[in-house]
């Protein structure tokens, strides 16, 4: 993204009635870490967020696919709307709520698909959430870990036939959710309940590609993809340094 693109949305922001600014978590406005746990928001992404959150007429949103008690941690000292799990649950004036109704049986027969490769993969591990299930490979062997995600995610589709479930192959991550999910659908609940003549969307995985998809069609919604690969954002940046440049911009 080149400085005359970059003054072209400090304007389109400015000058807009009513904003919404998604803003995917890890890999965005955090670094990946080896573990997620430790993944802690920096201090001045943190004043950012606040500066942009008191910006009249403007809705701001965490979109992650972590789960709520996970991400509440990092933010809870932030009064900032929050999508988690990539929006079975949301956050909203400090009040969490289901925004699907699943049937978690399904989950009996994929945890132990997950243990067997998890046995298999040295240093990958499981995270079970509420409506979701995540194997996360970061911490192994690049080439081991990605030929296991893949045996994986062969495994996952043999038995997903009986459940209609979804699978992302996300950044160095296989999660399996409850049907119903995904980023896309999330932004399309939130984009349908209000006139918004203003959209910023960033993302740097797989799972945000749902998100930026959705906004393809609107001219007003401005879709940016953190880092290198193929995309349907409109705008790349090279890291997360860029992107709390430009959020800093947009909160001047």
């Amino acid at each position: 993204m080149d400085i005359k693109t970059k003054a072209e949305i400090r304007e389109k922001f400015k000058h807009a009635t009513k904003r919404l600014v998604l803003l995917d978590y890890d890999g965005t406005l955090v670094n990946y870490t080896s573990l997620p746990e430790t993944a802690k928001l920096p201090a001045d992404i943190t004043k950012i967020l606040i500066k942009l959150i008191q910006i009249p007429q403007t809705e701001i949103f965490i979109i992650t696919g972590r789960g709520s008690a996970d991400i509440d941690r990092f933010l809870n000292h932030i009064p900032i709307n929050i999508i988690a799990e990539h929006g079975a649950i949301m956050k909203e004036e400090g009040s969490w709520k289901n925004q699907i109704y699943a049937n978690d049986s399904w989950k009996e027969k994929i945890i132990p698909i997950m243990n067997q490769i998890t046995s298999e993969c040295p240093d990958s591990f499981i995270e079970e959430k509420g409506f979701s299930i995540a194997w996360h490979y970061r911490n192994t062997k690049p080439e081991l870990g990605y030929q296991y995600s893949r045996e994986l995610i062969h495994l996952l589709k043999k038995v997903n036939n009986s459940f209609g479930l979804k699978i992302l192959d996300g950044n160095k991550v296989v999660e399996i959710l409850s049907n119903g999910t995904g980023k896309g659908i999330a932004v399309k609940k939130l984009f349908a309940a209000d006139k918004f003549d203003f959209v910023l969307s960033i993302g740097d995985d797989a799972t945000d590609e749902e998100m930026f998809e959705y906004f393809l069609p609107y001219s007003r919604a401005v879709t940016i993809k953190v880092g290198e690969g193929r995309t349907h954002a409109k705008y790349k940046l090279h890291s997360i340094n860029e992107v709390e440049s430009l959020l800093n911009q947009l909160s001047g």
